[in-house]
This record gives C-alpha cells, sequence and structure tokens, in this order.
C-alpha cells in the first residue's frame, strides 16, 4: 500500500500524472518555440513533471536506483524553472534558463517513458531486453537529437514578453 492504494493503483496514477506532464510539457515547448508564454499550460507542466518525480520516489526501493538519479535531477531543474519562471519572471538571463531547465525536465520525463516502455511493453522488450541493445539506443539517440534541436529553437523564439499577436 501507497498513500492508501494498493501498488497497482497508485502505479496507475503515477503514469497518469506522468502523461499529463509529458503532454503538457509538448505544448509548453511548441509554444515557447511559437513565441507564446502560455502560464496556465506552464503551471501544469512543472507541477505534474514535479508530481510525477515526487510519486516516483514513495514507491518501494532498496539503495540509489537509476530512476530515483534521475528524479532527484528532475526536482533540482524543476526549482530552478520555477524561480526562473516566477521569482525572477524570466527576466534577462532567465528567460534562457526557464527554457533549459523546461526542456531538460520534460526530456528526463520522456526518456523515463522510453525506458519504462521497453520494460514493459513486451514488443519492445522483446527489441532491447536488457536496455542495452542497438534498438533501444537508437531510440534514445533520437530522442535526445530532438530535445535538443527542440531546446535550440525555444531558446531562440521564446522571448520573456508576450509575443503581439
Amino acid at each position: 500500500m501507497i498513500l492508501g492504494m494498493s501498488i497497482a493503483a497508485f502505479t496507475t496514477l503515477h503514469v497518469v500524472i506522468s502523461l499529463i506532464g509529458i503532454a503538457t510539457g509538448f505544448i509548453v515547448a511548441f509554444g515557447m518555440i511559437g513565441g507564446r508564454r502560455l502560464p496556465a499550460w506552464n503551471a501544469v507542466f512543472l507541477a505534474t513533471t514535479a508530481l510525477t518525480s515526487l510519486t516516483g520516489f514513495l514507491f518501494p526501493f532498496k539503495g540509489v536506483t537509476p530512476g530515483i538519479v534521475i528524479g532527484i535531477l528532475s526536482i533540482l531543474i524543476l526549482i530552478v524553472a520555477v524561480v526562473a519562471l516566477y521569482s525572477k519572471q524570466l527576466s534577462g538571463g532567465w528567460r534562457g534558463t526557464y527554457v533549459i531547465t523546461a526542456m531538460l525536465a520534460q526530456y528526463f520525463n520522456f526518456f523515463v517513458l522510453i525506458v519504462q516502455s521497453f520494460e514493459k511493453v513486451p514488443s519492445l522488450h522483446a527489441l532491447a531486453p536488457t536496455g542495452s541493445e542497438g534498438p533501444f539506443k537508437i531510440v534514445q539517440l533520437l530522442v535526445l537529437v530532438l530535445f535538443v534541436a527542440l531546446t535550440v529553437f525555444a531558446f531562440k523564439r521564446f522571448r520573456a514578453e508576450p509575443a503581439l499577436a
């Protein structure tokens, strides 16, 4: 039992929160690329991405796992993103800081989705049972390249002040 829920129910809740974080993260990313702030979407993205990491820490585990390390890094990055967006109001270098930290948090969330997909989806697991095989590495490399490109576009096009219509 975790927070009064069975592990299966808690896992479902964790996955739903994660998928909301990923979906809203892409909305935020494309908003930044389009030069739009999207305050409500940013709030949902940051909150659900933080909740994804926080709920991940509640699963039973022994020792430090790669998932725990990613979760800790994600929380630290999200703290910087929240400061950049809400405390510093994207002023000066905080605009770029926000873009980079938000996109990195999104990448971490998506990275874990891929890892979990290769572990849990039978057809993917058959392609890379240990996570060190070629198909897994190729997918991770392509996703990394995609996120670097999205981050560069967002960094170049997103501005602290709302774009004029």
